[in-house]
């Protein structure tokens, strides 16, 4: 069961990062009559929803009880402030993350984006060994040393590239890499460091998630205020929504566990199933 489990996991979350990356590529890039959907405003949806989303899994563990439910929210989150502001650390990296994200694939096309983010398995590991003390065998840091060369191939120039300048210039094919390449160090740290939080503490992931759609909500509503305040103003806050615009806000927050982009207390949670399940 726990192997199925497992796999049944590993495939939605290859279908969930995949088509995520194809739909906000193409969300971006297509060319359409009227203003085009601000990122800032999609960040801000998605974590609603995904506040929403999570609030709806505790309200399921605890058995369908709105009394028990705003018990534990309760408990969980106002009677705990200094566990709750823990997470605005990390809530604020993934805000800039998921920002930069939409900038890195309006400037870089879907493979080389998903290639080069690859380069998270190594700032997560680096940051594992300093942060948490974790020990990497010859082999996995062979494989680590293996990735970066590959990434680096990638982004070797070719004849190819330069049928694609047309669309994509030097200049915005560097601030797409440079987006991503910080997108890698911020996820990693991120991600090591709510790992670090969920080992230290008993609240459940679900409880984590909804703390950190609550900062993430706050700051990146500060971002649409700083940097499209004007648009919204103008144009309203769902200016340029259509439903492709919608199915990439849903990608990112139909699986609460997966969030964009770093996974790690996703595979917490997972391992802990399957530990259960196994005992």
């Amino acid at each position: 069961m726990s192997a199925n489990l497992k796999y049944l996991s590993l495939g939605i979350l290859v279908f969930q990062t995949t088509s995520l990356v194809l739909t906000m590529r193409y969300s971006r890039t297509l060319k359409e009559e009227g203003p085009r959907y601000l990122s800032s405003t999609a960040v801000v949806v998605a974590e609603l929803l995904k506040i929403t989303a999570c609030i709806l899994l505790v309200y399921k563990d605890s058995k369908c009880s709105l009394r028990a439910l705003n018990r534990i929210l309760h408990d969980e989150i106002l009677n705990k402030p200094m566990e709750t502001l823990k997470l605005a650390i990390p809530s604020g990296i993934y805000t800039l993350q998921n920002n930069l994200l939409y900038v890195a694939l309006s400037n870089l096309d879907a493979a080389t984006y998903q290639v080069t983010y690859q380069l998270k398995i190594l700032t997560t590991a680096l940051f594992s060994v300093s942060m948490l003390g974790k020990k990497l065998g010859v082999y996995q840091w062979l494989s680590l040393v293996i990735l970066m060369t590959g990434v680096a191939f990638v982004q070797w120039p070719s004849d190819s590239q330069e049928l694609d300048s047309k669309e994509l210039s030097a200049g915005s094919q560097f601030v797409g890499l440079m987006a991503v390449l910080t997108a890698c160090f911020s996820s990693g740290f991120a991600g090591v460091y709510f790992e670090k939080i969920l080992k230290e503490t008993k609240q459940s992931v679900w409880i984590r998630n909804i703390q950190l759609g609550f900062f993430g909500s706050i700051f990146g509503l500060m971002g649409v205020y700083v940097y499209d305040g004007e648009l919204v103003s103008k144009n309203g806050f769902f200016q340029g929504y259509n439903q492709l615009t919608w199915i990439v806000v849903v990608l990112q927050c139909l699986f609460p566990w997966s969030h964009p982009c770093n996974n790690s207390h996703f595979l917490i949670w997972l391992r802990s199933q399957t530990c259960r399940k196994s005992h």
